[in-house]
């Protein structure tokens, strides 16, 4: 059963915004999301959260300058997704531009696990690095720094994931998550963390006068890659996360974006000069996410450092290949899902956990988000890791911290849990191969004790209905022209139609006509391939369709029930 609601419009912001200009039904939108200010949507650079207000970033940047300064090896150890590429990027990018000699080193997930391990440092070691910069990963690698520091090699962690208990003893720490850290945008993805290091130590060397006799490198031309680390990692878009997701945007609209990115969009046959979030979550993302889940995370970081447009292009190819077999893949192991789920009832549970000795490792993370936005519960995904081990993923509903359901698994049974770490809403851990069953025992009784089981019912959060004088191309481009996204979810509408015909497209799609007080609206109800009533209810959003250069207007559908 699925709970259809309307989301409340508090009425002063709703007035107060639109007594500042903004368009009637983008006020009421905006109202309901908890904009409670014209400042709010402003997203000039100037409004950004300056530096100095993350812990240790400004002694993380004359760290850096004292290094670049002294012609010192830097390394940096990168995560092996897209918002780790991402900040791998913006920190070779950035530190090159100031006359660093700096390397990176992407682990390989499946031999040396998360973060930077003792392994990692051990690989590391003979490129002689004098300082490791960790991006995206770090605030658990106590190991790790440790075997760094007996090697006479100095860390610089920069992360945004929760740390554990112990803090590791690095030479600096950026982590807006870290104890004492009062950074007011928690949700900055790792990308961020390290555009805000770079800051500061640009910011370090001005002061150094470094740029008295060159200019001084552009950090805004690196928001491109911020704007798709951030939206690809799935953090939530408070007004910091927009700022730098809009002005990402506006570059790659503009033109102005790295050659790697203008061969992914081409490659996914993606316009840029009509780039959103749904481009970077959905067709840039992915492409590079395939090489970290497949293949090596090098081939994705590659992509993004080059100013080669023509081995861009390669790259991105062979990325598109990649993400080709991943979808593959996926669609197997969705079928091996659907078989197990037919013999067990996820309504009785609070979590479903799941596991073939066929699956790959790099793809049950994927495999769990598809599950649980079918079963509406906590869903982890397995796939043995070849080392006598089961490497799970798993996705969580929203009011269940799953990082923290983790940590209550490993507490009540310690050992069991090899390594773990992760958000709210995503985590990940290595299991022994033979407690599995112990892990979703455990699992199952620490997530009943923290939800309400309201909380796993299927709920659809409307806008209500859409005024018919607004249902037009100008609203749906309107609409468009916002940063939308996690914790800022695009607007939603719901309304009754008549289903005038309807057909199947692409043999799991359906393409519609419907019609509402006069007016008809071709719409696409995605992954459903039976017919639906006469008469519907649905839940449905505004889009920009284009075909021979010509625009229109399209509703997407994304929950129907019949009337």
């Amino acid at each position: 059963m699925t709970d259809i609601t309307t989301r409340a419009v508090p009425q002063r912001e709703f007035h107060m915004l639109i007594q500042h200009g903004v368009h009637p039904l983008l006020s009421r939108i905006l109202a309901a999301r908890g904009v409670r200010s014209a400042a709010e949507i402003e997203y000039g650079l100037g409004t950004l959260i300056p530096p100095g207000e993350m812990k240790n970033a400004e002694q993380a940047g004359e760290l850096l300058a004292d290094h670049i300064d002294a012609g010192k090896r830097l390394l940096i150890v990168a995560d092996y997704d897209c918002d780790g590429a991402t900040a791998c990027a913006v920190g070779m990018r950035a530190l090159r531009a100031f006359g660093a000699q700096v390397e990176y080193l992407v682990p390989n997930r499946f031999e040396t696990g998360y973060g930077l391990s003792p392994q990692v440092v051990e690989i590391a070691a003979p490129r002689a690095p004098d300082l490791i910069i960790t991006v995206d990963n770090g605030i658990a690698s106590v190991d790790g720094v440790a075997e760094a520091r007996r090697r006479g090699i100095a860390t610089l962690v920069t992360d945004h994931h929760l740390p554990g208990d112990t803090l590791p003893d690095a030479a600096c720490i950026v982590d807006p998550s870290q104890p004492g850290d009062r950074f007011p945008s928690k949700s900055i993805a790792g990308v961020g963390v390290m555009f805000y290091v770079m800051l500061a130590t640009r910011a370090a060397l001005r002061r150094r006068g470094a740029f008295a006799s060159r200019e001084e490198p552009n950090l805004a031309g690196l928001l491109d890659l911020v704007a798709l680390g951030t939206v690809a990692d799935v953090v939530k878009l408070d007004h910091n996360n927009r700022i730098l997701v809009s002005q990402g945007l506006a570059r790659i609209r503009s033109g102005r974006m790295q050659s790697g990115i203008q061969a992914l969009f081409a490659v996914a046959g993606r316009d840029p000069r009509r780039a959103g979030t749904f481009d970077l979550g959905f067709a840039i993302g992915p492409r590079l996410n395939a090489a970290g889940r497949l293949a090596d995370m090098s081939l994705g970081i590659e992509c993004l450092i080059t100013d080669d447009t023509g081995r861009a292009l390669n790259i991105a190819q062979d990325l598109d290949a990649l993400n080709r077999e991943r979808r593959e893949l996926e669609a197997t192991m969705q079928r091996d899902a659907e078989a197990l789920l037919a013999h067990i009832d996820p309504g009785q549970a609070a979590t479903v956990c799941l596991y073939d000795a066929s699956w790959h490792q790099g793809v049950v993370g994927l495999l769990a988000s598809r599950v649980k936005d079918r079963v509406h519960r906590p869903v982890f995904a397995f796939a043995p890791s070849g080392t006598g081990e089961l490497r799970g993923s798993g996705r969580s509903v929203p009011g269940l911290h799953l990082r923290d359901a983790l940590d209550l698994v490993s507490k009540r049974s310690p050992g069991l849990l090899l390594r773990f770490g992760g958000h709210a809403a995503a985590a990940g851990l290595t299991l022994r191969a033979d407690g599995l069953d112990e892990f979703r025992a455990l699992l199952e009784a620490s997530v009943r004790e923290m939800v309400d089981p309201a909380m796993l019912a299927r709920t659809v959060e409307t806008d209500g209905s859409l005024e018919v004088a607004y249902a037009s191309l100008d609203t749906a481009r309107l609409l468009g022209g916002e940063v939308w996204g996690q914790g800022f979810p695009p607007p939603l509408f719901l309304d009754e139609f008549i289903v005038e015909n309807q057909r199947l497209v692409g043999e799991k799609h359906l393409k519609l006509r419907l019609v509402r007080a006069g007016q008809r609206f071709n719409a696409m109800l995605f992954r459903h391939d039976t017919p639906v009533p006469g008469r519907i209810r649905g839940a449905y959003r505004l889009a920009v369709d284009e075909f021979n250069g010509v625009q229109s207007v399209t509703l997407t559908l994304e929950h129907w029930e019949g009337v």
